[in-house]
């Protein structure tokens, strides 16, 4: 299989996790890569099929990615895959990066269920899936991205839990 996924409980609710994931003005403050650069463009908050862009940098390419919404259950699960085009076509991409939200002891996400901030607990699991990718071998694994990706993603995840608290 090509993807890697980390997990991290948050102190926040799914619905808190889930405002702060679909709004793409949000992602460049997460990014854990540090390859998300500049405000993006299209709808926020983000909803089932909504297509927007982001600033991307990788060295001293700068670039802009197209990403599509192509999974999504409000308060659990939102995920979007993303494209390198060019005047309409896709030359690169498919990569998929998805957020689980699954509430941790029981907890659904709308009671006070006692945790340190009045909040329960969310298992928040951060994918990078790569399976659909065009030209997969050259384009994410001869770069390294499965190796750099499980930290990077590790890094979102505390960025995440920093903004709910924030």
């Amino acid at each position: 299989m090509r993807a890697i996924s980390v997990s991290r409980d948050i102190v926040a609710t799914p619905r808190e996790l889930f405002d702060v994931l679909r709004d793409p003005a949000r992602h460049a403050e997460l990014d854990g890569s540090g390859m998300l650069r500049g405000r993006p463009q299209g709808p926020s908050p983000l909803g089932p099929g909504d297509r927007f862009s982001m600033g991307m940098a990788q060295g001293r390419i700068a670039y802009r990615s197209v990403n599509a919404v192509v999974e999504y259950e409000k308060d659990r699960l939102i995920a979007w895959e993303t494209w390198g085009e060019f005047r309409g076509r896709r030359l690169v991409g498919g990569q998929r990066w998805r957020y689980e939200l699954a509430p941790v002891n029981g907890t659904d996400g709308t009671k006070d269920t006692g945790g340190a901030d009045g909040t329960g607990t969310t298992r928040v699991t951060h994918t990078y899936d790569w399976s659909r990718a065009r030209l997969p071998r050259l384009v994410v694994e001869l770069p390294g991205f499965p190796r750099r990706m499980g930290p990077a993603m590790t890094t979102t995840l505390e960025r995440l839990a920093a903004a709910v608290r924030g």
